[in-house]
C-alpha cells in the first residue's frame, strides 16, 4: 500500500497554515500554491510584480527539487495573477524558468491574494523511478 509523503523545502517558509509544501504519492508530487516570501520570511508583496513572479517559482522549483523533481519534470502549473495585465510578464518569466520544456499551464486572474501578492503557483510533477 502506497503511503503520502510529506515534502518540505528548507529553501521555503514554513507554510503558515495547515498544509504541506507538496505532497508526494507514489510517482506524482503535488506542490501547494506558493507566494513569493524569500527563504528569510521576509516578504516580497511591496516588490514589482517580476521580483514576486521570480520568487514565486524560486520557491515552487525549491519545492520540487526536495522531491527529488526538475523542471523538466513538471506537468502541469497553475499559476493565480492579480491583474490580468501582468500576464505578458509572468509569460516571459515562466518561459526564462521553464526553458524549452512547457508543462500543460493554467493561468487564472483572481482580483486579490493574501497578503497583498500579485502571483501564486501551483505544480504537479512526476519523480523519475
Amino acid at each position: 500500500m502506497s503511503r503520502i509523503e510529506t515534502i518540505a523545502s528548507p529553501e521555503v517558509p514554513a507554510p503558515a497554515g495547515h498544509y504541506a509544501h507538496a505532497v508526494a504519492y507514489k510517482d506524482l508530487v503535488f506542490v501547494s500554491g506558493q507566494l513569493a516570501p524569500r527563504p528569510d520570511g521576509s516578504h516580497t508583496s511591496a516588490e514589482a510584480f517580476a521580483v514576486q513572479a521570480q520568487q514565486a517559482l524560486a520557491n515552487m522549483l525549491a519545492i520540487l527539487a526536495a522531491a527529488g523533481c526538475e523542471p523538466t519534470d513538471v506537468v502541469k502549473v497553475t499559476a493565480y495573477l492579480v491583474g490580468v495585465g501582468n500576464w505578458p510578464e509572468f509569460n516571459r518569466i515562466y518561459a526564462e524558468a521553464f526553458g524549452d520544456h512547457r508543462p500543460a499551464r493554467s493561468v487564472v486572474p483572481v482580483p486579490e491574494l493574501h497578503h497583498g501578492y500579485l502571483i501564486e503557483i501551483e505544480a504537479v510533477a512526476v519523480r523519475k523511478g
